[in-house]
């Protein structure tokens, strides 16, 4: 899935990668009966007890001192016996340099539920790097532990790089995105009458396609898109929010008056370069507030201009349409990295900075959300550049909308890397 943001930079998208067609896998249990999944989990714990059995002795010491995130509440930073030898040396992994650390250091590490996070671990097991892969079936084994379990196993086989940009701050910018569920119809009707599209068949054989405004005005590429809407929406504005977040769950309405839950994944856009129509805004001087919320303030008050402030943007997405069973119901569209994204643990990454499937310690101030948390990369966006940069997976509907419109706050990231 690869989306953009409302964010009022106008940096050009990476190519989109191309989406896994295989349906998310049911979450298997490795261990059928209960006296093989103990004796796993006592293999996994032994093995931890014999690895810090082997440390060598070292005198007492105080831990390091978690540093400071405003608005975040301060917690006891976890201490690990033992902790205290040389660390590894700065790795450079593209536009980022990583810089090893103590898990002392890691904002809240002994607070988060690690259980939540785990099925996000796992899905990324689906498809992982040839780095994470060898941790993999410990992983889905820990899917059963405890969360002091699954926390000693991450200190005994990983250790935390602070992310930083190879120039410049350290901190850095987190937003937020999410999968619109709307309202929608199979055939066009008075009340719906905003397309959205599979793919032309001429895409690939005129690069750019057609911008969005000539899509709308231009016979031939009317033409070109003739039975090729997927279903109709009453409004143009979620059209284009749901093509900026490059997914979405539609609730359709069938021509026999049957409604079913389906899922618009991305297919592909038209080759033109995102704009933001926040930015479009700022720059006219029409709104000061960029959000979602102040721009669709802006859009009521200006009726008469909703298409103006559309096609300032000449990106277009295309669709393909995806059948939702109850297990892909529990979890989002697939990202970049080609698993199911999990609300509050998927984010989305450059992965020139931070490969995907990485699972990643991130620590945000803010009104909206103050999160220290751990999560996965497993997907990009067209506004997701740089080293300290993120977007965070809401999850979808209302409220998941609400807080993507408005997430815009401080960041800092540390990878957690195989040792």
């Amino acid at each position: 899935m690869v989306h953009q943001t409302i964010s009022t930079s106008n940096t050009p998208a990476p190519s989109a990668s191309s989406n896994n067609n295989t349906m998310p896998r049911l979450l298997v249990d490795f261990f059928s009966a209960r006296g093989a999944r103990q004796a796993a989990l006592a293999a996994i714990v032994g093995t931890l007890a014999a690895c810090a059995t082997r440390m060598p002795e070292a005198p007492p010491s105080t831990p390091a001192a978690v540093p400071t995130v405003p608005g975040l509440p301060e917690a006891p930073p976890y201490a690990v016996p033992g902790d205290t030898g040389p660390l590894p040396p700065p790795i450079t992994q593209g536009k980022s340099r990583w810089t090893a650390v103590r898990w002392a250091e890691l904002p809240g590490f002994g607070q988060d539920p690690l259980h939540e996070a785990w099925n996000a671990w796992t899905k990324s097991c689906e498809r992982p790097g040839p780095v994470q892969a060898p941790l993999c079936k410990e992983v889905r084994r820990l899917s059963i532990g405890s969360g002091d379990e699954q926390r000693a196993w991450m200190v005994a086989r990983l250790q935390p790089y602070k992310v930083e940009p190879l120039l410049g701050s350290s901190e850095g910018l987190l937003t937020s995105y999410y999968e619109p569920l709307l309202d929608g119809t199979r055939n066009p009707t008075s009340a719906s009458a905003v397309p959205l599209y599979r793919p032309p068949a001429t895409l690939g054989q005129r690069k750019p396609w057609y911008t969005r405004q000539e899509m709308e005005t231009l016979p031939e590429a009317k033409a070109q898109l003739a039975g090729r809407a997927i279903a109709w929406l009453s409004d143009p504005v979620d059209a284009l929010v749901l093509q900026i977040q490059g997914s979405g769950r539609l609730r359709i309405t069938e021509a026999d008056g049957s409604q079913r839950l389906v899922r618009l994944a991305y297919a592909g856009t038209n080759d033109q370069p995102y704009k933001s129509v926040g930015r479009w805004l700022l720059d006219q001087g029409l709104i000061r507030d960029a959000t979602w919320p102040g721009i669709k303030a802006w859009i009521v008050q200006n009726p008469q201009r909703v298409n103006e402030l559309l096609w300032s943007n000449p990106r277009t997405v295309f669709f393909r349409e995806e059948v939702l069973s109850e297990l892909d119901m529990a979890f989002g569209p697939r990202g970049a990295q080609g698993v199911a994204l999990t609300p509050g643990r998927s984010i989305a990454v450059d992965p020139a900075s931070i490969p995907y499937g990485t699972p990643v310690w991130l620590a945000s101030p803010g009104p909206w959300a103050p999160l220290q948390k751990l999560v996965f990369a497993q997907d990009t966006g067209s506004a997701i550049t740089g080293a300290v940069r993120a977007d965070y997976f809401a999850g979808w509907g209302p409220e998941a909308g609400d807080l993507a419109g408005r997430l815009k706050q401080p960041l800092k990231l540390w990878v957690l890397w195989p040792k």
